[in-house]
């Protein structure tokens, strides 16, 4: 299931802030199962698979269809299931599809139709992709802070079991995409197979710790503020739970790696990164915690949904150098560039931080974009460029 938030309502000026429009989207014809009920899923609504409010209607000529009034400028990604993500709308030779997109700045009415549905054609199991490098500390680590629990991965250098070395650690979000494929929804962005590369290449070695996200309880995890968006093409309110996330990073799970493991424990070896929704959180935890972490990779940051981090990007005040690179392409939502731009142009006028961006105009809101953008940020990590 998609769970990251790709594309979102883009605010331009007072006058855009006014102005709504009506979506009208029919579907024509369907490959299969056309009795079945069709669901509209997107970044409006978190992309629920079964959202009772985007059910489509029956509509005249045994077409179905949904109309949303309202609607503000801005791009919205969405695609059609029948429920559920496994049963979601398909090449008709059962090769996914790219997200659709809506680019809304006047009324609309589209007629679209469906060439298949996933679960017409049952994928083989996919692969354990994890190198040797890879282990699982722990299937249920307490996160006290949330009174809940989440499986922590953790990469080791291929030298480590027979060294004794210490060594600065990485702590990354969303672990179940990082290292094995058969966890990855939608494609592994491969850390486990750069790092034994890159650390040849650079004769530099990194411990990498893997969280899972909470499933359900990602937006609200990795959002360090509350946030209450109304209208239809926006996410549902959110309690953001980020900053009790942010202080299970630091006092418990960075305590117990630093207890179990030979690492480096200073700030200027300790690093955090994300993508999406994960980058917002990370960047979060770098300018609340510049004593803990030194450096911090920001992968398509979800900056739209938590614009108060501008304000504390603002009034960040340290001793301490952070290192920050940023990465964002420009086929994500409207607002991504912008935003990572403005972010960028903040952290660049305080002097004692150092900030990098790489901006691919053709990268989208995938894993596999951020794989590609990997080996760049691991190599500026290392201080090697």
């Amino acid at each position: 299931m998609k769970k990251i938030i790709l594309f979102t309502l883009l605010i331009i000026g007072t006058e855009a802030v006014k102005a709504q429009f009506s979506v009208r989207l029919v579907v024509t014809d369907v490959a299969t199962k056309k009795n079945d009920d069709i669901y509209l899923s997107g970044t409006f609504n978190n992309w629920n698979p079964k959202d009772e409010n985007y059910k489509l209607k029956p509509f005249a000529g045994g077409r179905k269809s949904i109309v949303i009034k309202e609607v503000a400028i801005g791009n919205y990604a969405f695609k059609f299931t029948r429920g559920s993500f496994d049963k979601v709308e398909c090449m008709a030779d059962g090769r996914d599809i790219s997200d659709r997109v809506l680019d809304v700045s006047s009324d609309i009415s589209q007629e679209v139709t469906i060439a298949g549905w996933k679960d017409d054609y049952p994928e083989r199991p996919k692969r354990y992709s994890a190198s040797p490098q890879v282990k699982i500390i722990d299937t249920a680590f307490k996160i006290p802070q949330l009174n809940r629990t989440r499986r922590i991965w953790i990469y080791l250098p291929k030298g480590y079991a027979t060294s004794a070395k210490n060594y600065p650690v990485l702590y990354m979000q969303d672990g179940q995409n990082l290292f094995n494929d058969q966890t990855a929804a939608f494609g592994e962005w491969g850390v486990d197979e750069c790092l034994d590369t890159l650390e040849k290449k650079l004769d530099r070695e990194c411990i990498v710790v893997g969280i899972d996200n909470g499933g359900d309880k990602r937006m609200s995890e990795y959002c360090p503020y509350d946030f209450s968006t109304k209208g239809p093409f926006v996410a549902p309110d959110t309690k953001g739970e980020g900053a009790d996330y942010a202080d299970f990073l630091v006092k418990n799970l960075k305590s117990y790696i630093d207890s179990k493991y030979r690492t480096k424990k200073g700030r200027e070896f300790t690093y955090i990164a994300g993508s999406s929704m994960g980058g917002l959180i990370s960047a979060y935890a770098i300018l609340k915690y510049p004593e803990v972490f030194g450096a911090a990779g920001i992968f398509s940051p979800a900056f739209w949904i938590a614009p108060t981090i501008f304000s504390e990007a603002i009034n960040a005040v340290t001793p301490h150098l952070p290192r920050f690179y940023f990465y964002a392409g420009g086929k994500e939502s409207s607002s991504m560039v912008s935003d990572t731009e403005k972010m960028y142009d903040i952290l660049t006028k305080k002097r004692n931080y150092e900030v990098e961006r790489e901006l691919n105009p053709m990268g989208e809101h995938k894993e596999k974009y951020w794989q590609q953008a990997f080996p760049h940020f691991y190599t500026w990590l290392m201080g090697k460029e």
